[in-house]
């Protein structure tokens, strides 16, 4: 049996007999295609005298016209590459009006017969042009006629290659990595050299040897605005077209050579011409979901001095923790509405349902959205004003943007470099945090080759290390399994406590939010509902997705006299009352409902039917959610025993009961 394949960038294999046939009616026209485009291929094959091939492509006038192929092809590329590598950044991260107008520029000479390409450089840069009796009186430049106009003529039919196979790469690539580099203090300009151009590598590549091929085989537009100047502007195609007058097995022989060249550049990029980003196998297999090689996190990482300024890797230098505290103070405007106000040490949960504005606020603070602004002061610097990469705000996004590019010691010292700080001391401190997270014996490994825990901590020492003042983390360990998630909660609840700054973790986990942080803020539609210890979320959620986060029964309502009015009908009988019409909502712990088979007798004064429609397994207990006409959904929580003997199964109906003195109302 054959295996399927799950690997990225791996074909998957399909039984011979699955594979789908095609029609007839589609099949043949599409093999006339391919002979249509096939037989002029073969005719030059055929027709070329290979025993004279040698002589005709060793004669004086091919060898200049090749030279000057060379030469002119070269520039072009030299040209494409100063003019269009901008150019293509600007169409894939720049949006602005006549965005359309320009795109539709850069492919005008791709479907511009060469020839009315020629006339329209003629116009704008000849003696007559627009531009060239400027460029003639001013600088001496005369372009037509002129190696240097076949040189534009070439560029002008030849850029458009690069700038398409670029924007596409650009436009494949996450903007997260460009993000998180800002955020470690990278400047655009840096960020653009170090971790987009390294990125986007493939399709730059592609594009530039398109743009190359496609400037050597230029004919049209050469001869129309440059003419055809044995050594100074007859190129190998201009030669061509001379030789099928008086040589046609010469032009033969030639043209031979410049289909190997296109054929060759053809082959090399293997259908990557659209430069999206390839995705590369490792080099070495990825490890487990922890190395069990990997050292504990021993005394560099649990130890007393993991807390202070003065702890150290194992290299000696001293970890940079400066002493520094910064609270915080925050104003958010725009989606989100909120007041931030944390003392230097605190760590904020950031909690609520998709859409609530978490990654909006965070993308705020690091100045990386138009839909909010936040006035932002961190201790007494306001940087409000501030780019991102001067905000001294470290982000780690939820799937840690680690540069694929760089090894993991080069990924933490990316933000110490950018700051200025000189390599060799950069990477002392970078293997001095990677030391201090359990996992300087990957140091030298890149991010493909990191499980899902290791890269996560790697995420954050480049984060700890560029010195932020404020650390930001969008679901740090949402992709991690369980067992590597407790590990390395541990590692950061270590960490945060000796960060004289404040950090905002967005998370979805109930235990992420009370094992870190010190406060909880829960956020609706952009506003703060409470942001409060989580002790005081548990025990009165102001929010049903908080309290349904957290294992609790929500339901809302109004206040009365006994109880509470439910919003889906029906009345809920509470042990403690708030004032009529408070608006507010009832919290149920699952472990205070009771599952009967028959209606219960004795004390419950909130009794419903209702039918099983879920059963699930949490720990050694099971959580059964009961469905009934005349109460919202409610989760019971019952132990398998309890299960057993009531034969409590999907579809079966039972009754419920909660006992007034196990209801909390929370006013909203």
């Amino acid at each position: 049996m054959s295996r399927l394949s799950t690997r990225p960038g791996t074909r998957t294999r399909t039984r011979p007999g699955t594979r789908t046939r095609p029609p007839l009616a589609l099949a043949l026209p599409a093999l006339l295609a391919v002979a249509f485009l096939l037989l002029p291929l073969i005719g030059i094959l055929v027709r070329t005298q290979w025993g004279e091939l040698g002589t005709h492509l060793t004669s004086p006038g091919v060898v200049e016209a090749l030279k000057l192929s060379l030469f002119v092809s070269l520039w072009a590329l030299a040209l494409s590459l100063l003019l269009g590598v901008p150019l293509a950044w600007l169409l894939a991260r720049v949006e602005f009006k006549g965005k359309a107008l320009v795109r539709s520029l850069v492919l005008l000479p791709m479907v511009l017969p060469p020839t009315v390409g020629g006339v329209a450089l003629l116009l704008g840069f000849g003696r007559r042009g627009l531009l060239g009796p400027w460029l003639e009186g001013t600088f001496g430049i005369t372009l037509p006629f002129h190696t240097s106009g076949a040189v534009v003529a070439a560029t002008f039919v030849a850029m458009p290659f690069l700038v398409i196979s670029l924007e596409g790469a650009l436009g494949g690539l996450r903007q997260s990595y460009e993000e998180t580099a800002a955020s470690l203090g990278a400047s655009p300009v840096r960020v653009f050299f170090t971790v987009t151009l390294p990125m986007v590598a493939p399709g730059l590549i592609a594009g530039a040897a398109l743009t190359w091929a496609r400037a050597l085989g230029e004919f049209g537009a050469t001869i129309t605005f440059a003419g055809n100047l044995p050594g100074t502007t007859q190129t190998l195609p201009l030669q061509v077209y001379l030789l099928l007058q008086d040589k046609p097995e010469a032009a033969t022989s030639v043209s031979l050579l410049l289909l190997a060249i296109a054929m060759g550049v053809l082959v090399a990029l293997r259908g990557r011409w659209t430069g999206t980003p390839v995705a590369r196998e490792a080099a070495v297999a990825p490890p487990g979901p922890e190395d069990p090689a990997a050292p504990d996190f021993g005394p560099a990482a649990n130890g007393p001095a993991a807390n202070g300024p003065a702890a150290t890797g194992t290299a000696g230098a001293p970890l940079p923790y400066d002493g520094g505290h910064w609270p915080l103070h925050a104003v958010v405007t725009g989606f989100n509405e909120l007041a931030l106000d944390a003392a230097p040490g605190t760590t904020i949960a950031v909690v609520g349902e998709n859409g609530a504005g978490k990654t909006t606020l965070l993308r705020a603070l690091l100045g990386l959205t138009p839909r909010a602004h936040a006035e932002l002061r961190l201790g007494d610097t306001d940087v409000t004003a501030l780019p991102p990469h001067k905000r001294q705000v470290a982000w780690v996004p939820q799937d840690g943007a680690l540069f694929p590019h760089l090894t993991a010691v080069a990924n933490t010292a990316y933000g110490l470099r950018a700051r200025g700080v000189p390599r060799a001391e950069a990477r002392r401190e970078a293997r001095a945090w990677l030391d201090r997270l359990g996992v300087l014996h990957l140091a030298d490994r890149r991010p493909a080759q990191l499980s899902g825990g290791q890269a996560q901590r790697v995420a954050l020492a480049r984060a700890l290390a560029a010195r932020p003042r404020l650390l930001l983390l969008d679901e740090p360990l949402a992709a991690l399994d369980q067992t590597t998630r407790a590990r390395v909660r541990h590692t950061l609840r270590t960490h945060l406590a000796g960060f004289g700054g404040v950090c905002l973790i967005v998370t979805h986990d109930p235990v992420e939010a009370v094992s870190l942080a010190d406060r909880v803020l829960v956020l609706a539609a952009g506003r703060a509902l409470q942001d409060a210890p989580p002790a005081e979320v548990t025990r009165h959620p102001r929010s049903p997705w908080v309290a349904r986060m957290l294992g609790r029964n929500a339901w809302p309502g109004t206040a009365s006299a006994d109880g509470l009015a439910l919003a889906t009908g029906g009345r809920l009988v509470a042990a403690e009352a708030l004032p009529e019409g408070t608006r507010a909502l009832a919290i149920i712990a699952p472990e205070a409902v009771s599952v009967h088979r028959e209606r219960p007798g004795g004390s419950p004064r909130n009794v419903w039917p209702g039918t099983v429609r879920e059963i699930t397994s949490v720990g050694s207990r099971l959580r059964v959610l009961i469905a009934s006409d005349e109460a919202p959904d409610l989760v019971a929580e019952i132990t398998p025993e309890a299960a057993a003997e009531l034969g409590v199964a999907d579809g079966v109906a039972v009754w419920t009961s909660v006992k007034a003195t196990e209801v909390t109302l929370v006013s909203l």
